[in-house]
Formats: C-alpha cells, sequence, structure tokens
C-alpha cells in the first residue's frame, strides 16, 4: 500500500477515538447473542433446514439427513444481531488526484469511521470497488493494519455492482464514500447499497479542484480513469456550466438519498476535520 495512504489510515484511527458510530434502532444494539433477529443465524436456538449450498459452513450440515437420504442440508438457527459496520469505498483513480488531498482523505475517514464503529460495540467490513467490490484484507483489525487500499480502478462503482456487488450485512449501517463524479442514474446504485440495511450514508467526497470551477485559461484535461487527455479553454462561461453540472449532479444524489431513506453529505477533502461536525449533522456520528 502507498506509505501516504498507510500514514493517512493511522491518523484517521487516532481520530476516530472522539467519536462512536451512532447505531440506528432498527440495527439491534449490543454484543452477540443478546439480541435475537427474525432470520436464520448461529444462535443456539435451532430454526429450521434448508438445501446445501457452496460456500456454506460445513459445521452445520446435519450428517444425519445425509445418513439416511443422501441429501446435503444445513441446520438453521435463529439469527443473532450484531451492530455492524459495512464500509463501501469507490476506489476508481478519480479518488486519489494527483496534487491534493483525496487520497488521503479517503483513508483518514474510512480509518474514522471504523474506529467509531469499534468504539460502538461493531464489527465492520471494509469494501473497495474495482472490477468489482473485494474486501480489504485484514478489515476486521484495526485500520492501521489494512491492506490493498488502492484507488487506482478504471471502472466507476456503479460498473463494478454489476460485475461484482459487496455482500453487505443485513441490518448493517452502510456508509459509501465516493465523489460520485461518473454519469449515469444514482437510484440503481441507492437501491442496492439500501437495499436490506438499517441506515445507508453517502458520503461525497470532493477535492478542492473538484468542488471549485476552473480558473480562466487553457488547461490540459486529464482523464484519470481512462488516460484520455483534452485541451480545453476555460472562460466564464465555461466555468458556469461546470458549476451548473455539479450542482445538478448533487440534487440527483441528493433526491436519490431523499426517495431510499439515506442520508447524503459533502465533504471536502482538503478540509475534513473541519467537516466532521457534517458527519455528526447526519447521525452517523456521536462524540466518543
Amino acid at each position: 500500500m502507498d506509505a501516504d495512504l498507510r500514514q493517512a489510515l493511522h491518523d484517521g484511527e487516532k481520530l476516530g477515538l472522539r467519536y462512536a458510530l451512532q447505531i440506528p434502532p432498527v440495527a439491534a444494539s449490543g454484543l452477540a447473542g443478546t439480541r435475537s433477529g427474525r432470520r436464520a443465524g448461529t444462535s443456539i436456538d435451532f430454526q429450521d433446514y434448508r438445501e446445501y449450498q457452496p460456500g456454506d459452513d460445513l459445521r452445520f450440515i446435519d450428517w444425519g439427513i445425509y445418513a439416511r437420504s443422501d441429501r446435503l442440508a444445513i441446520k438453521l438457527f435463529r439469527e443473532e444481531v450484531v451492530p455492524h459496520l459495512d464500509l463501501v469505498i469507490d476506489g476508481s483513480a478519480s479518488m486519489n488526484l494527483a496534487d491534493t488531498g483525496k487520497g488521503a482523505a479517503v483513508a483518514r475517514l474510512a480509518a474514522l469511521l471504523a474506529t467509531a464503529a469499534a468504539n460502538a460495540q461493531c464489527t465492520q467490513s471494509v469494501w473497495l470497488s474495482g472490477e468489482g467490490f473485494q474486501r480489504l484484507p485484514n478489515d476486521t483489525l484495526n485500520p492501521g493494519a489494512w491492506d490493498g487500499l488502492a484507488l487506482t480502478a478504471r471502472r466507476s462503482p456503479d460498473q463494478a455492482l454489476a460485475i461484482l456487488p459487496p455482500k453487505l450485512r443485513r441490518l448493517g449501517v452502510r456508509v459509501f464514500i465516493s465523489d460520485l463524479l461518473w454519469p449515469g442514474d444514482p437510484q440503481p446504485v441507492l437501491r442496492r447499497l439500501r437495499e436490506g440495511a438499517a441506515a445507508l450514508f453517502v458520503i461525497q467526497l470532493l477535492a478542492r479542484d473538484d468542488a471549485t470551477p476552473p480558473e480562466h485559461g487553457s488547461l490540459r484535461v486529464l482523464d484519470c480513469e481512462t488516460g484520455e487527455e483534452t485541451e480545453l479553454y476555460v472562460d466564464a462561461t465555461v466555468a458556469k456550466q461546470y458549476a451548473g453540472n455539479l450542482a445538478r449532479l448533487q440534487q440527483a444524489w441528493a433526491d436519490g438519498c431523499r426517495q431510499c431513506g439515506a442520508q447524503m453529505t459533502t465533504l471536502i477533502a482538503e478540509d475534513l476535520e473541519a467537516g466532521l461536525n457534517e458527519l455528526e449533522a447526519i447521525q452517523l456520528l456521536a462524540p466518543a
């Protein structure tokens, strides 16, 4: 992993000690075994059987049924609900723009949220988009021990979702960190992330250069995900168009979040600490 991102994880972990994740009422609180859910899980209360599927835990096969019928069946138990955070990170190259604080802010924010989850006695999973979504190695440990946080993907999160979606915990708290700077309808992404969640939070993380229309003059624009270069002369009209396009994009995401019951906020990477009060305002974080 890049040394700057590694340091940012350590910095975010320290910053996160000040906070605790807020747990929505629908997400059962407490440690494993203190509250039962409505679905099958791993508590001691037997509930039912179902057919074995590849990947199931072999410890739950009922070998008596197999001996009698040559059929593999899995024992189902009443679910033990543990508060859980699924961090879903946009791993595209636009999240680590050169000469900005964006990449470091992604790492700091993710580490902060994971530490706040630990303070609230939550488990966690960290998902990174690329050729599909994959979990970060060591993501159940403290953020300083994470590995594989590379913001280099050439696919947008909606494309990654179509290839391999993350296996998100039912009734978990989900946080999606992205600049949201790709074309397309946000509704399919939001529906996919919101389904089965106790709560969904969308954090748009922008660099100052993303949020502020470019200054007047000739620019060479590089698409960091496709490598395509474009010569562009920026004048007042172009700057106004940029600002308008960004505002429309943000409004589309805000409308989509409102329709599916998600919360959204925008943070500036270079002013991350100053913007953390926004995460308290949307009831994602509380002082520890």
